[in-house]
């Protein structure tokens, strides 16, 4: 048995619309309302740069996320074979559901620190308690459970196309732009949190 493709397709989309009221609108209302700032500095970085082609890349991968269940609701495209499962499908939506759960979560324990970008001119307080004790970037982690969710629900090419250039543009946005970023900015205390607490799974990618 089997979810049909395009009530597969809705179901991801209705995900979607919570994850961008949840993760995306509400949490900047709320930072507006604390701290007077929406935290958004879009896509920073002179182009062609690597801060310009992660957040870049970040931004093309949600569109992307959205535009694969969009087309397979219009029947333009279908899921791939093997994967339309009614097991896989609800395994999806659980995590998908958690994704949302988790992103909500972190950002609330990120405080007022919470961002979308990163102005250089700017030093905010390291948050290194509550979902930040267990993995660096608990935010990002919870965000690309959305995404694999997603993409079992509808586990088309063009889904999954967008989970892997998630992936990718959130490794460099890491790897290449906020790990420095905060090395700079907060010096021995980033090293130390770095040395012991993991960038997105508990104890991997520690920096020593």
């Amino acid at each position: 048995m089997t979810i049909s493709s395009v009530t597969a397709a809705e179901v991801a989309l209705a995900l979607l619309t919570v994850f961008g009221l949840l993760g995306f609108a509400w949490r900047a209302w709320l930072q507006r309302r604390r701290t007077g700032s929406t935290g958004f500095h879009g896509v920073s970085g002179a182009i062609g740069s690597m801060e310009w082609i992660a957040g870049a890349g970040f931004v093309v991968a949600l569109a992307v996320a959205v535009v694969g269940p969009l087309l397979q609701l219009s029947g333009t495209i279908a899921p791939l074979p093997g994967l339309q499962a009614e097991a896989i499908q609800i395994a999806g939506i659980a995590l998908a559901v958690l994704g949302i759960v988790l992103t909500v979560w972190a950002q609330l324990d990120m405080g007022d620190s919470w961002r979308v970008g990163v102005d250089a001119s700017e030093t905010t307080a390291l948050v290194h308690t509550g979902l930040f004790g267990r993995v660096r970037n608990p935010i990002y982690t919870a965000m690309l459970t959305f995404d694999f969710g997603v993409a079992l629900v509808t586990p088309n090419f063009v889904t999954i196309a967008g989970l892997i250039l998630a992936v990718t543009a959130l490794e460099l946005q890491v790897r290449q732009v906020e790990e420095p970023y905060l090395r700079d900015k907060h010096g021995a205390a980033y090293r130390d949190y770095a040395a012991t607490v993991g960038r997105f799974v508990p104890g991997v990618g520690l920096i020593r």
